[in-house]
């Protein structure tokens, strides 16, 4: 998915992340802050950032100003994704699987992070390999961005989206 470049709704944030720093120096060590912050507006556009500074909360303000830069748009389908994905980063892998209304998000840490402030309710993930919590919110970016909506696809394919794409009903419909 390409970046977000309009402007979108009431943004939220959510702390992923504070990590304390240290560098070594002449005089001895210097402490700074790392914070990793999710944004998104919970109908499909959400970024991540990455802050450091001397005290937390300057981190996470750096962070977030961040996060308004890397807005990618999510493509949903009702409440969930529209295919499978495997996202990677580093030794993080995560697993987005799309799933049927009512199921909720089934995720752990900053996976569900992600997948709420993106607006998705409904989806199962699993995050494989890696505790880290940056590359686990890259290796979930790297699957969000390769999300295609059933329009996408059936253009690409040149097809109709009725043709490569089964519309979900409630049951009695």
């Amino acid at each position: 998915m390409q970046k977000f470049t309009r402007p979108v709704g009431e943004l939220k944030d959510r702390v992923i992340f504070v990590n304390r720093v240290t560098k070594v120096v002449a005089g001895g060590k210097r402490l700074r802050f790392m914070a990793l912050v999710v944004i998104g507006d919970e109908n499909g556009h959400v970024g991540y950032g990455k802050g450091k500074a001397r005290e937390v909360p300057m981190a996470i303000q750096k962070a977030i100003k961040r996060a308004r830069k890397n807005l990618i748009e999510v493509p949903l389908v009702d409440t969930t994704i529209p295919h499978e994905v495997i996202g990677r980063h580093d030794a993080g892998l995560v697993i987005l699987r799309p799933a049927s209304r009512g199921t909720g998000v089934i995720a752990g840490g900053p996976v569900r992070a992600v997948m709420e402030l993106a607006g998705i309710r409904d989806v199962l993930t699993k995050s494989l390999r890696s505790n880290n919590p940056f590359a686990v919110v890259r290796a979930t970016f790297n699957a969000l961005q390769q999300l295609r909506s059933p329009e996408q696809i059936a253009r690409l394919r040149g097809k109709e989206v009725s043709q490569i794409y089964r519309v979900r009903t409630a049951p009695g419909a």
